[in-house]
């Protein structure tokens, strides 16, 4: 009798072991940082009355802008962009378009350098329904300008996208895609694009098919993310590539695990450049420090409307500012050193479909967050340290 008790308290102890080694409580998540957001309001710009359409947001050099289009009653669209000196009190820019599509574009990126403002835009139209984009740049009087190109130039049989546009000190770059690969529009100045694409780094070849998300300028020249579909393999991985010209660049894959990995936001935070991405069933990081390349942490994934969609990534003095698609309590994330993630508490939820937007940037301990979910937009902003205690 006694050496069946002492069984049936071994198979307890044994069975209590599996139950607790199977049913491990998650790691907690940190606290919350908590921003005392802001609602700010942007005047309709001289036109007529129509709905605020908000695209992107961008600062530099002490100023701020927005950009996007206003939509009146009948759905028509005419450019539209914002500027401030503190994020609060914005001001109209005007617009100066110089083509019939110009005239009813809708901005969808922006960038800046030296305190002015170069946008991208487009306006659906011709024969086919293609996008016919143009660029758009801040002259001296402050006027936005529209820089008419060629079709080719941004259209053609090739076309694919062109998407983000970054200032720096070599002048300005558009991001994009063609049937050939990635690419990319490089200008000294904003006043003409040239187009980059099938060359080698940026095509597609027997490494694989690769796709550019976004670019930034770095003290080595510029940088782009993306990811590469590789041969034979499913699921993506993330990729950087780096020029010192703009014109010939040099493709490096981070990770071949082909696990459906990739980088869709970059930004310079201090002196390094972080990039994000779908990482398994969330987001990761990836940063460089003196070695080169490394992964950091991972974030997101619970309580995300769709746990692999960067909206934005915004730098700050303090740290990176990341938004992703989800409810008001899951969809920021905020890291002090690119490893360690923390929940933000956002003002409103971030719609997770690919016809709303979502925006944010950054600047000091500043962050303008934008959010547009189709049928109205609004504007916030948010100062002060997050770094955590």
């Amino acid at each position: 009798m006694r050496r069946g008790v002492a069984v049936l308290g071994l198979l307890v102890v044994l069975l209590a072991a599996c139950r607790s080694t199977g049913q491990a409580a998650p790691t907690p998540l940190p606290a919350p940082v908590r921003p005392a957001w802001q609602p700010v309001a942007l005047p309709v710009p001289p036109g007529g009355p129509g709905r605020l359409a908000l695209r992107d947001v961008t600062a530099c050099d002490g100023r701020w802008f927005v950009v996007g289009a206003v939509i009146d009653g009948s759905g028509a669209t005419r450019p539209a962009a914002w500027s401030s000196p503190d994020a609060v009190t914005w001001t109209p820019l005007r617009p100066v378009p110089r083509s019939p599509y110009g005239v009813e574009n809708l901005l969808t990126a922006a960038g800046c350098r030296d305190g002015r403002l170069a946008a991208v835009g487009g306006k659906t139209g011709g024969v086919h329904g293609n996008p016919r984009i143009s660029t758009w740049r801040q002259v001296a009087d402050g006027s936005l300008v529209e820089v008419p190109a060629e079709f080719e130039v941004f259209g053609g049989a090739d076309a694919v996208n062109a998407g983000r546009i970054a200032g720096g000190p070599r002048g300005w770059l558009i991001s994009g895609n063609r049937a050939t690969g990635a690419a990319v529009w490089v200008s000294p100045d904003g006043s003409d694009f040239q187009l980059v694409s099938a060359v080698p780094g940026l095509a597609a070849d027997a490494a694989g098919r690769p796709w550019a998300a976004d670019g930034v300028a770095v003290p080595s020249g510029w940088l782009v993310v993306g990811s590469v579909l590789s041969s034979g393999r499913t699921g993506s991985d993330p990729v950087v590539w780096t020029s010192a010209d703009g014109r010939s660049w040099r493709r490096a894959v981070l990770s071949a695990a082909g696990g459906g990995e990739d980088l869709q936001r970059v930004a310079r935070v201090g002196e390094r450049t972080v990039a994000v991405g779908a990482r398994g069933d969330g987001l990761g990081a990836w940063l460089t420090d003196s070695d080169g390349w490394r992964s950091g942490g991972a974030f997101g994934g619970a309580g995300t409307a769709r746990p692999g969609r960067v909206w934005g990534l915004a730098a700050r003095s303090d740290g990176a500012f990341a938004v992703v698609a989800g409810g008001a309590s899951g969809a920021g994330w905020f890291s002090p050193d690119g490893d360690r993630w923390f929940p933000v508490v956002l003002p409103t939820g971030v719609p997770a479909a690919a016809d709303r937007s979502v925006a944010v940037a950054g600047a000091g301990d500043s962050v303008v967050l934008l959010v547009d979910d189709g049928s109205r937009s609004s504007v916030w902003v948010a100062r002060g340290s997050w770094r955590p205690d």
